[in-house]
């Protein structure tokens, strides 16, 4: 009678995990829906894929136990937040006839150390276009080692994480250090004369969203950049750290009204940040472009020492 009691104890305690943690994952994919409401709220947008994964094992148990309401109730889960993530899984383009352009982005972090991780990984892919972020003073004179093979170069080091630096193989013109919004970090705009036309790059890092401050000057940032998009001449390469995911409502609003793709399409997700925890990875690092510019092949490098994996596109234009 003990045993018997003990195993229903037992059997009573996992359902009220259960309900909790299913209570719990709900919560937070309704909450991903509100980030237009407040900043904190926008940090539950996220994390749709984590939802997905942590709503698998409980599915299982829920099943297992008979509880079809609950199993019912993850399925939903599980649906919901995949279909964020499904649609960077289709429409895969045609690959290159020629050979492509490649641009990279690698956030370096200001007090990384490993010179030698980050130029190797700069040699190993070759870029043609290389943003890098975060670049303080001691950063751009360890990078003057690039200088033979990019002979074309702006940046705007700062001490603090918001110096930013472009490398090209191709000269560039009318290149322009912006303020975009009201934090006061830099931005880079250029044309880039590749070999098959005129590319209108900008490059930009807004602030992370820790705290309301912060991330009120984020969401101006990225309200702000239709704006710098909207004038350029030519075909648009958006190119940085956007301390966002595709899953925010500031992300879909800046891909509308810049009319804007992201370069992840296609080729499934690919988060990047943070480099030393997989299960808790999310794509903050993007590379957005306009309709004339089409995507080869996108991919996700690994550890540079860096909090941020860099990110490398190979890309032409019609």
């Amino acid at each position: 009678m003990s045993r018997q009691r003990g195993r229903t104890a037992r059997r009573s305690t996992l359902d009220g995990v259960l309900d909790v943690f299913t209570l719990c994952i709900l919560i937070a994919t309704l909450f991903g829906f509100l980030g237009r409401l407040h900043w904190f709220l926008d940090l539950f947008s996220h994390f749709r894929v984590q939802y997905v994964q942590l709503s698998l094992a409980p599915l299982f148990i829920a099943l297992w136990r008979r509880r079809y309401k609950w199993a019912v109730a993850l399925v939903l889960i599980v649906c919901v937040n995949y279909a964020f993530v499904l649609p960077l899984y289709l429409g895969k383009p045609a690959p290159a006839t020629e050979k492509p352009i490649r641009a990279m982005l690698m956030n370096i972090n200001a007090g990384n150390g490993n010179t030698r991780q980050v130029i190797g990984s700069i040699e190993k892919f070759e870029p043609d276009l290389l943003l890098l972020e975060e670049v303080t003073p001691t950063w751009a004179r360890e990078l003057e080692v690039l200088d033979s093979t990019y002979p074309y170069r702006v940046a705007e080091p700062q001490e603090g994480c918001f110096g930013i630096m472009l490398l090209s193989k191709h000269p560039l013109e009318h290149v322009t250090i912006v303020n975009i919004g009201l934090a006061g970090v830099p931005s880079i705009t250029a044309d880039i004369h590749l070999p098959g036309g005129v590319l209108s790059f900008i490059g930009t890092h807004p602030l992370p969203p820790i705290g309301a401050a912060h991330a009120g000057h984020r969401n101006h940032h990225l309200a702000e950049l239709p704006r710098i998009v909207k004038p350029q001449r030519h075909p648009v390469l958006l190119v940085g750290d956007l301390n966002t995911t595709p899953f925010s409502h500031g992300f879909r609003r800046l891909l509308h009204e810049a009319h804007l793709a992201n370069s992840m399409k296609g080729y499934g997700y690919q988060p990047s940040w943070p480099s030393f925890n997989r299960f808790l990875r999310i794509p903050l690092d993007h590379v957005l472009h306009s309709p004339e510019i089409i995507i080869h092949t996108r991919m996700v490098d690994g550890d540079v020492g860096s909090d941020h994996l860099p990110v490398i596109v190979d890309f032409s234009v019609r």
